[in-house]
């Protein structure tokens, strides 16, 4: 956080020490937080947490409980304080309506749905049902993560940082930077081949 200040943070917990990770961090910057629990919590503890993560200046909770805990979603999306995110409870289409009235907002994964189009269809099935919608991503080089930003008209929050964690990308021509995402102006996505994957390569694990 010192080295690369950012408007806004996303922080993976579920451990036993997650509140003092988080007064820890929140002691470093005033940004925005964002919370993934990685479906880490019980009821009791997400019960527990999620006020004091709210005071700590956290804007929502992602996947707080295991994906197929309904019980206890039921519980928590009527006490919740904060916005609560489905994630790995909601992969494909039939997925979003499922999670309606138990989650607040959907976090939608191109390399999880099957790409742009079931997303937007994703998209527009969770604005019907009044829930917010994120698209987040995992280790997309920058030709996923261009997909990504072509959809971001349609986003409350997104989470596309992944050419940021690669050491060899793929593609060049997205732009992340501090607090904007600039897209190519190109055809399609905008994007070219590295070396790394080149064209040529590209036809020879076509023929």
């Amino acid at each position: 956080m010192r080295e690369r200040p950012r408007p806004i943070y996303k922080i993976k917990l579920g451990t036993p020490e997650d509140l003092a990770i988080m007064e820890a961090l929140r002691r470093e910057t005033d940004a925005v937080f964002r919370v993934d629990a990685n479906a880490g919590w019980t009821v009791g503890e997400a019960l527990q947490l999620i006020p004091v993560l709210a005071q700590l200046g956290v804007e929502f909770v992602e996947q707080p409980l295991a994906r197929d805990d309904w019980d206890g979603m039921r519980v928590l999306y009527k006490e919740s304080v904060l916005p609560l995110i489905a994630d790995e409870s909601c992969v494909k289409e039939e997925d979003v309506e499922a999670c309606a009235g138990f989650f607040h907002g959907i976090n939608i994964k191109l390399t999880k749905c099957g790409g742009i189009t079931p997303a937007r269809r994703m998209i527009g099935k969770a604005r019907s049902l009044g829930m917010k919608v994120m698209v987040g991503s995992m280790n997309e080089s920058t030709i996923g993560s261009a997909a990504i930003a072509h959809l971001l008209p349609e986003l409350d929050y997104v989470d596309m940082d992944g050419p940021l964690l690669l050491r060899d990308d793929l593609g060049t021509g997205l732009a992340i930077g501090a607090d904007r995402v600039t897209i190519p102006n190109g055809a399609g996505l905008g994007v070219e081949f590295t070396g790394l994957f080149s064209r040529e390569a590209a036809a020879g694990m076509t023929n």
